[in-house]
């Protein structure tokens, strides 16, 4: 007769009766099947560690380990627990027939076995293992597809938040830049031409003392009740003060705007120090000192670089969140500790920049706290995880900073932590983006 798919199958006969396996021997191999024997239980768990049949014929009564137990130890072993297992016995009794199946045989043939009925049962068995190994495999594939589905929306929105953060980074900054810069123009165009005028009007009351040295009562009393002299000296001083910080807001918004970089979303070599230093100012209100803490220290270590082909608004911003997570971590630490243990042991970010081989460049950010856990570090640049409390953190900053420098810059973003001794992140990435490539 015809062999279809089903009958390309291995089947195991355990039975201790020679004419029993004979005659399903001869009819199975008729029909197709490959036919492996075992006389006794421990006989067939045996043959099993070398091999899988498709589907098992298992006689119940049996010397040693009977069908029950068989089956039971098959069932328990991960390896053979898929295999179909058919029962053939002499019982009719309902109870072993419920017992065989709750120990997970698929089925039971009576002995005598009537051929065309036992061919049919294994026929069905065998097909019904073929259609859950299929149904199997589409669920992993469809399982699979769903995974890639997610991890691409996952990086899609990543890839909207990074956007809409930075747009709206973007609007503010120009905003306050904008609304900042006139005026502050103002008065710095305004300095030069006070101290002019101070130094007019001193010159006149030089001359006017001269001419007059002994001038009236009342504007000698004036003159010692304002104490001129004072006026003389504090007036440039402070002429001069109002100088230095009109050029410190000038150079804070000139540090936005670098750190933005509204108008350089395309690749460019950039100053990758200038970048650093912007952040770091935007940062200072953070870094400072205060009557009850001394300030986090910071120290910078720059190599020599050359323009570093980036976007570097978007290099920017992986400054600002790995800085902003070490002055968290820092700041945490120092709030459990009082002004003098602060003194005594201040908290540090070292900057470090150097030329690596290979046209590449380096960036390490570290910080002398309270490091992080391996278990931590394994998920630190996994999107949405974050340590900090609810409304503290959002799991992205690292997460997004990864995909910037690995994505968007081909490199390479790392974390080097031993807890109780700090944490050090690197930034690796090319010092060209496109130009080198095609050259």
């Amino acid at each position: 007769m015809p062999v279809d798919a089903t009958t390309q199958s291995t089947i195991l006969v355990v039975d201790d009766n020679p004419t029993n396996i004979q005659v399903l021997f001869d009819v199975l191999s008729e029909n197709g099947y490959r036919v492996a024997i075992a006389k006794s239980g421990e006989a067939a768990l045996q043959r099993l560690q070398a091999y899988q049949p498709d589907l098992i014929l298992l006689d119940v009564m049996m010397p040693g380990i009977d069908g029950f137990q068989t089956c039971e130890r098959l069932k328990a072993d991960p390896t053979t627990q898929d295999i179909p297992v058919i029962f053939m016995t002499a019982l009719s009794d309902a109870v072993d027939k419920v017992r065989g199946l709750s120990l997970g045989a698929v089925d039971y043939i009576t002995k005598p076995i009537q051929h065309e009925e036992a061919l049919a049962r294994i026929r069905v068995h065998l097909q019904l293992r073929t259609l859950t190994k299929t149904l199997e495999e589409r669920v992993a594939e469809r399982t699979a597809d769903l995974t890639q589905t997610c991890n691409v929306l996952r990086q899609t929105q990543l890839q909207l938040v990074q956007s809409e953060k930075m747009s709206s980074l973007g609007q503010l900054v120009a905003g306050i830049a904008h609304e900042i810069n006139n005026p502050v123009n103002f008065i710095y165009g305004n300095l030069t031409p006070a101290q002019e005028h101070a130094r007019d009007l001193f010159a006149l009351f030089d001359l006017y003392q001269e001419c007059y040295p002994q001038p009236e009562a009342k504007i000698q009393t004036w003159m010692e009740e304002y104490d001129l002299e004072f006026l003389r000296e504090d007036l440039p001083k402070v002429l001069t003060s109002m100088q230095v910080g009109a050029d410190r807001i000038r150079q804070l918004v000139l540090s936005l705007r670098n750190f933005s970089r509204l108008d350089e979303a395309e690749l460019k070599p950039v100053n990758i120090h200038e970048g650093i230093d912007s952040t770091l100012l935007i940062l200072q209100y953070r870094l400072k000192a205060r009557p009850d803490h001394p300030g986090i220290q910071v120290i910078r270590n720059y190599g020599q670089l050359p323009s570093v082909e980036c976007f570097s608004s978007q290099m920017n911003q992986v400054f600002m969140n790995i800085l902003s997570n070490a002055i968290d971590t820092l700041e945490e630490r120092d709030q459990r500790r009082s002004y003098a243990e602060i003194k005594d042991n201040p908290s540090i970010i070292q900057i470090r920049t150097e030329l690596l081989p290979n046209h590449q460049m380096a960036i390490a950010i570290a910080d002398n706290g309270v490091g992080i856990s391996e278990e931590v570090q394994s998920r630190i640049f996994d999107p949405f995880f974050t340590t900090k409390p609810i409304g503290k953190g959002t799991g992205l900053g690292l997460s997004i900073s990864h995909q910037i420098v690995t994505e968007k810059h081909h490199g390479k973003l790392y974390c080097h932590s031993t807890p109780g001794q700090g944490t050090e992140f690197v930034i690796e990435v090319p010092l060209c983006q496109v130009t080198c490539q095609v050259a």
